[in-house]
């Protein structure tokens, strides 16, 4: 748990002191006929050139540090729902100039339309584990408290 506060704080404070709490900024890089900003682009780009070498390294090891093992998805195929759901998420960034790691972290400018868009988004996250996962939240939570369990 501590390990978790720990990573999302220091993604969160990436996040901020790059600027992408701000949605102004994702908005400006998807205006290419407007005024264009490359900053996304630079913050992504610097995120790939640190995440790509360390994912190699760290999935070297049996096991992760803190856990038992690591928790990759294992599907591999392009299917209809991944178009569907990544054409879904693109409209909703391009829309509101968020993504959830953003979003959340910029839960602390206290802005309305933050606190509107994670609540939509926390919404939708529920509503899709409804009409798509058979065990919905409630099972979800009760097989990771399984999991945690049978972990140790």
């Amino acid at each position: 748990m501590l390990a978790a506060l720990v990573s999302g704080s220091l993604f969160g404070a990436g996040l901020a002191v790059s600027g992408m709490i701000n949605p102004e900024k994702v908005l400006g890089f998807l205006d290419l006929a407007g005024r264009w900003d490359p900053t996304l682009a630079f913050v992504m780009g610097g995120a790939l050139l640190v995440a790509l070498p360390a994912f190699r390294l760290v999935l070297r090891r049996e096991s992760p540090l803190l856990a038992p093992r690591f928790d990759l998805p294992a599907k591999r195929e392009v299917d209809a729902r991944l178009i569907l759901g990544s054409a879904v998420f693109g409209v909703g960034w391009g829309l509101g100039g968020f993504c959830p790691g953003p979003a959340v972290a910029a839960l602390v400018t206290g802005r309305g339309a933050v606190i509107a868009f994670v609540l939509a988004m926390l919404a939708g996250m529920a509503l899709h584990s409804l009409l798509f996962e058979r065990e919905g939240l409630a099972g979800r939570a009760a097989a990771m408290r399984g999991r945690r369990h049978a972990d140790g």
